[in-house]
C-alpha cells in the first residue's frame, strides 16, 4: 500500500484517537498516539471506590455495531475482549407527580407501558413518533452518520422519499416545538425533549431534527461489565497489539507546519517527532486558541467550535441507597424545564434540576441489592471556566433533596471531592471552556457547521466528539474512522502525483515556459 509505513501522530487517547489510531495501524501505518493523562479514554473516565472503579463519564453505549466493524478491521472480534450486556430496559424515568415509566429496546413494550402511565392515546401518539424518528434516522444514517462530511443532496433525496420526516425537517422547528405536534402529555414532551442533552443542547433551542437521537438509543443499549472504562482499554490494549506506541502522561504543545504543511510535533518531554499527518482528538477550540501554537491557528473557522454546548455537574460516588427500585439509568424530572434551561442560559444553575442517576452495578440481572453501590449522577450545566465561592454546596443543595423527593438518598452521603464541575472539565480539557460536547447543537444548520475530518492545514485532521458526526461514544468512534480514511486517501493521492501547488493537480510540461513546472 502506498501509505504503509507513514508516520502518524494522534494527539489524545479519547475514543476517536483510539478508533483513528486502531485503523491507521492495521493499514500499516506507523503510529504514536501520545495522551496527557496516565490513562486511555478521555472524557470515559474512572474513579476509585470502596465498591471498585466508578464511570465518571458517558454511562451509554449505544450502535454497538461500530465496535464490531472496528474489531474486525483490526482481525479480532469484539467479544473475544469485552462482555457487552444488553439492556432490554433502557431506562426508567421519574416525576414528582407520582408518575413513572420504563422504556423499552422492544417498542411494544414501550407501547403498552406508555398505555398503562398515559393512556391509549398517548401510546398512538408514540408509535407514531417512533415511526416517524425511524424514517428520520434512516433518511440522515448513510449521508450524515457515515459520511465524512455532511451531504447534503442526499440527506435532501432521502427526505423527498420519506414525507413522514417533514415536519421534523421545517426551519426554526425546535425539538421542543416538533414534540408539543407530536405529544398530548407534557411528560412525554418532557422525556423526549432530554435527548438534546445528549449533544449538549436544550430542547427548546436545538432542531427537531435530534429526534432521531431516540432511535439511536431503540436500536439497542449494552453496558460494559465492568464499567464503560473498560472500553477504552480495550481498545488501547488491541491498538497496542497492532503496533501504535502509546505514550501516556506526554502533551503536545505545539503543532508544526512547513510549507503549508504539518511536519513535526513538540512534545511535552521535549521531543519533536517528524509526522507524515496528525490527529487531534481534543476540542476543536483548543486549535483555534493557539493552545497548540501559531501553526493550526487557521485549521478552522471560529463558527466551527463556537458557540459552546453545555456542560454537567457530576458526582460519582459509592453508598448505600434506601431501598429504592432503581435500573440501571434512571431520570427524575422536574416540575418544569424551564425551571432548568432558563438559568443555564443565564449561566446559572437551574432553579430546579431534572437529574440523571446511573446505577453501575444494576447493569446485570443477577444484581446482589446489598452493600455499597456505585453511582454517576449528572445535573446539566452551562460550560463555564471561573468557578463560584459556593457552587460545591449549591449543587449539593440542588442535587439530594431533590431525589429525596422521591424518595431516593444515600448512606453515606458523598464528599464534595466526588463533585466534578465544569470547571474541572475545562482543566481536564484544555480550550474546551467547560463545554462536554464541543460546538452546541443549537441552531438549524449546527449539526452541518461542525468540523469534519480534514482541516485548512494540509495533514491535521480531526476526531472526537467536538468533530463530524458529533458528540456520544459511537459518534466519536466513527469520527475516528473518518479521520483515518482521510489520511489514507490523502497520503495515496500525495504518494501517487508529484507535489503540486494545489493538491490533487497534476505535474506536465509547459509548451511556453519548457521544462519549468505549471501551478
Amino acid at each position: 500500500m502506498a501509505t504503509a509505513g507513514q508516520k502518524i501522530i494522534v494527539i489524545g487517547a479519547g475514543m476517536g484517537g483510539l478508533c483513528s489510531a486502531i485503523r491507521l495501524a492495521a493499514a500499516g501505518m506507523q503510529v504514536t498516539l501520545v495522551e496527557s493523562q496516565a490513562y486511555p479514554g478521555g472524557k470515559m473516565r474512572c474513579l476509585a471506590s470502596m465498591a471498585g472503579p466508578i464511570d465518571a463519564g458517558p454511562t451509554v453505549l449505544t450502535l454497538r455495531a461500530v465496535f464490531d466493524e472496528l474489531f474486525a478491521v483490526a482481525g479480532e472480534t469484539l467479544d473475544d475482549h469485552l462482555t457487552l450486556v444488553p439492556q432490554p430496559l433502557l431506562a426508567r424515568h421519574w416525576w414528582l407527580d407520582g408518575g413513572r415509566l420504563d422504556l423499552f429496546a422492544d417498542p411494544a413494550q414501550s407501547g403498552a407501558a406508555i398505555a398503562e402511565f398515559a393512556g391509549a392515546k398517548a401510546e398512538a401518539e408514540f408509535q407514531a413518533f417512533n415511526r416517524q424518528s425511524a424514517q428520520l434516522y434512516k433518511a440522515f444514517e448513510r449521508p450524515m452518520l457515515q459520511a465524512m462530511r455532511p451531504d447534503l443532496a442526499g440527506i435532501g433525496l432521502n427526505a423527498l422519499r420519506a414525507p413522514a420526516v417533514w415536519p421534523a425537517l421545517l426551519p426554526q422547528r425546535s425539538l421542543a416545538a416538533h414534540l408539543c405536534n407530536s405529544f398530548t402529555d407534557p411528560r412525554l414532551r418532557q422525556l423526549f425533549g432530554r435527548y438534546a442533552t445528549y449533544v449538549g443542547g436544550a430542547p427548546d433551542m436545538s432542531p427537531a431534527v435530534l429526534a432521531l437521537i431516540w432511535q439511536a438509543e431503540a436500536q439497542g443499549v449494552w453496558a460494559v461489565k465492568g464499567g464503560m472504562h473498560h472500553l477504552a482499554r480495550a481498545l488501547a490494549e488491541l491498538a497496542t497489539r497492532l503496533g501504535v506506541t502509546i505514550r501516556y502522561g506526554t502533551s503536545a504543545l505545539r503543532i508544526l507546519r512547513q510549507g503549508g504543511r504539518v511536519t513535526e510535533v513538540v512534545l511535552s518531554d521535549g521531543r519533536a517527532m517528524k509526522c507524515d499527518a496528525v490527529v487531534f482528538n481534543g476540542d476543536p477550540a483548543a486549535l483555534l486558541a493557539g493552545l497548540l501554537g501559531n501553526g493550526p491557528q487557521q485549521a478552522l473557522k471560529p463558527i466551527a467550535a463556537h458557540p459552546r454546548s453545555l456542560s454537567a455537574w457530576v458526582w460519582s460516588f459509592a453508598a448505600t441507597p434506601a431501598s429504592f427500585d432503581l435500573a440501571h439509568h434512571n431520570v427524575f424530572f422536574n416540575s418544569d424545564t424551564a425551571l432548568e434551561f432558563g438559568p443555564i442560559r443565564q449561566g446559572r444553575m437551574p432553579d430546579e434540576a431534572t437529574l440523571y442517576v446511573c446505577a453501575q452495578d444494576r447493569s446485570v440481572p443477577d444484581f446482589p441489592n446489598s452493600g455499597p453501590e456505585r453511582f454517576e449522577i449528572i445535573m446539566n450545566a452551562p460550560a463555564k471556566t471561573t468557578l463560584s465561592p459556593h457552587e460545591v454546596s449549591e449543587c449539593r443543595a440542588k442535587t439530594f433533596p431533590q431525589l429525596a423527593k422521591f424518595g431516593l438518598t444515600f448512606s453515606p452521603p458523598p464528599p464534595d471531592q466526588a463533585l466534578m464541575t465544569p470547571q474541572g472539565f475545562a482543566g481536564l480539557f484544555p480550550g474546551s471552556q467547560g463545554a462536554l460536547y464541543g460546538r452546541s447543537p443549537q441552531g438549524l444548520m449546527a449539526s452541518f457547521q461542525r468540523p469534519g475530518a480534514r482541516t485548512a492545514v494540509q495533514g491535521l485532521y480531526l476526531a472526537g466528539g467536538g468533530a463530524h458526526p458529533g458528540a456520544g461514544v459511537p459518534m466519536a468512534a466513527l469520527s475516528g474512522k473518518h479521520a483515518a480514511e482521510a489520511i489514507r486517501n490523502d497520503l495515496t493521492s500525495d504518494a501517487s502525483w508529484p507535489r503540486t501547488v494545489m493538491r490533487g493537480g497534476m505535474s506536465m510540461v509547459s509548451r511556453l515556459t519548457g521544462r519549468a513546472r505549471s501551478l
